[in-house]
């Protein structure tokens, strides 16, 4: 899943981009509100995790300004500021959730994976398709009675077929949702990470081709 983290100050920002990259997620950051914003309105992000202080733009500007353009995008706001009357107001502004500072980075990292679950209308944090068990609270992937054994970035692809389940995933909806702003959008790693996953969840085969549109998880399309 992708990820922006929009915060000025930096130890916080390294901890909670490297945090989330650590757990399989595309991490895309910025240090201002202006940046911030930009960034939101040109990416797909699953989910924003926002400072409320921010310089150019606070992010209680960068929030009213994506929700007055439609934008549905999940957003947890991080503040110092912890009053009732704060929470109310960052909630009515749009916010998904809202988190004071200083936090525990788990508890971060569970609500993030909330929000992603609820933007893709899943409740349970036990995903199964067919005989295929994916636990994305402990990052964990079973077939039948075997586990399988991923690296970071086949899980978060797997992830991310997996909440879409039964679903056409183009490889451009996987560019957007699994790589981050940095990565090279013209090799061909997705069709190898693809091919990596499907060997290693074995027969019978669950991810199958849509030639010239993109992929299926689940039984037989």
């Amino acid at each position: 899943m992708r990820a922006l983290v929009v915060e000025d100050y930096t130890p916080v920002r390294t901890a909670v981009r490297d945090g989330l990259a650590e757990n399989g997620y595309a991490v895309d950051v910025a240090s201002n509100g202006e940046d911030g914003l930009w960034l939101a309105e040109q990416n797909p992000y699953d989910v924003v995790v926002l400072d409320v202080m921010l310089p150019q733009l606070d992010g209680l500007e960068v929030l009213r300004r994506l929700r007055a353009k439609g934008s549905k995008v999940a957003v947890l706001l991080l503040t110092a500021r912890d009053t009732v009357e704060d929470r109310v107001t960052g909630l009515d502004s749009g916010a998904d959730d809202y988190l004071v500072k200083p936090f525990a980075f788990t508890e971060l990292l569970a609500r993030v994976r909330t929000l992603v679950r609820r933007r893709y209308d899943v409740k349970d944090p036990l995903l199964r398709v067919d005989d295929l068990e994916i636990d994305t609270v402990k990052r964990r992937v079973r077939r039948g009675e075997s586990s399988i054994a991923l690296s970071p970035r086949e899980y978060a692809l797997l992830e991310y077929f997996a909440m879409r389940a039964g679903q056409l995933v183009t490889r451009t909806d996987i560019w957007e949702h699994v790589y981050d702003f940095r990565s090279d959008a013209q090799s061909n790693v997705v069709d190898v990470y693809v091919s990596y996953l499907r060997k290693k969840l074995g027969q019978p085969a669950l991810i199958h081709t849509r030639r010239g549109h993109g992929y299926v998880l689940g039984g037989d399309p």
